[in-house]
């Protein structure tokens, strides 16, 4: 337990200093290559003055967890021989996702516009991914079809549909870690709230992969919020969310137990709702029933500053995570 803490902290740790400098290299490097963010003219209109700030910051976490992940795997299987498998499986997921987003982000550069894949387009290939990830996790043992009912401390076995189940849980949280960077700090800022409990998760099962893990979401998080805290130098784009959002998810199906991302990620799920309701009551009624969706951005043109936005959503997102912890299965 002990030498479990041990890696989790070195892997916070070195995750946080290499996304610190690998994002402050990448800016210059960004602006030469004139890869800055276009904003849409139907967005608030005091985000005009973003335009042109440089995207797709989300490469500097990406290759910091990458690294350091893969070094301390290697570490952790060598020096206690605990499988280290379905961290490299859930790595791979969300480096693939990453890998969309910067297909994602490269076509708007292109395009010159602030649309890249189409819809369906990104949900196929992402689709995809999440099916090569529960091939591989239950090839090895990983998962299997019974779905774990967090606070009732029950499984029910869905047979075949527990993978449509996934596969639709897996795109879903993706998405909605995309969702939620639309102002200075927040997806990082939720999501190191996150992180912060699968860490307690890893240390309450003793499972050092999944404390790798997840000091390396809090360290990327924490790292690039250096540069990404309002006022924002740098926007990670497609690239970095839908990259922690693959590390999310695949972090609740380390521990068998995918619904509890539902809990512990509620604002991805908040943001997510607004955007369903809102598209949806306008082809109904023609009406909207946020000011502008997803949410934040409702909240914003009700006068909250982007710091108190980002404040009040991590703040419950940390309610949130204090609730998933009663949600944790007993034992893995």
């Amino acid at each position: 337990m002990e030498k479990l803490w041990i890696y989790f902290a070195l892997m916070t740790a070195s995750t946080f200093f290499i996304t610190v400098l690998f994002t402050r290299g990448l800016i210059p490097r960004l602006k030469s290559l004139k890869m800055g963010q276009k904003i849409l003219d139907i967005g608030p209109r005091w985000h005009k003055s973003k335009e042109g700030t440089p995207t797709m910051g989300g490469l500097a976490f990406m290759m910091s967890v990458l690294l350091c992940g893969l070094a301390f795997a290697l570490v952790v299987a060598l020096a206690t021989g605990e499988d280290v498998k379905p961290f490299l499986f859930t790595l791979g997921l969300a480096l693939l996702n990453g890998g969309i987003g910067v297909i994602d982000d490269l076509t708007k550069f292109r395009k010159r516009q602030n649309e890249g894949l189409t819809p369906g387009q990104k949900f196929f290939l992402q689709l995809l991914i999440a099916a090569a990830y529960l091939v591989f996790m239950n090839t090895w043992g990983y998962i299997d079809t019974f779905l774990y009912i967090p606070y009732f401390d029950i499984e029910l076995n869905l047979g075949i549909l527990y993978h449509v189940f996934a596969l639709l849980l897996i795109t879903g949280i993706t998405n909605s870690a995309n969702l939620t960077d639309g102002i200075d700090g927040l997806a990082s800022s939720v999501t190191c709230v996150i992180g912060i409990f699968f860490a307690y998760a890893a240390q309450s099962y003793g499972s050092a992969p999944l404390g790798l893990l997840s000091g390396g979401i809090i360290g990327a998080t924490l790292g690039f919020l250096v540069y990404n805290f309002y006022p924002a130098r740098i926007f990670m784009g497609d690239t970095g969310s839908l990259f922690l959002g693959g590390l999310v998810v695949g972090a609740a199906f380390m521990i068998n137990n995918p619904l509890i991302v539902v809990v512990a990620a509620l604002i991805y799920i908040i943001e997510t709702l607004s955007v369903m309701l809102q598209v949806g009551f306008f082809k109904l009624t023609c009406k909207r029933i946020f000011r502008m969706a997803p949410i934040h951005h409702h909240f914003e043109k009700c006068g909250w500053s982007e710091r108190k936005v980002v404040a009040v959503f991590s703040l419950i997102t940390l309610l949130a995570c204090v609730l998933a912890i009663f949600g944790l299965r007993p034992t893995l």
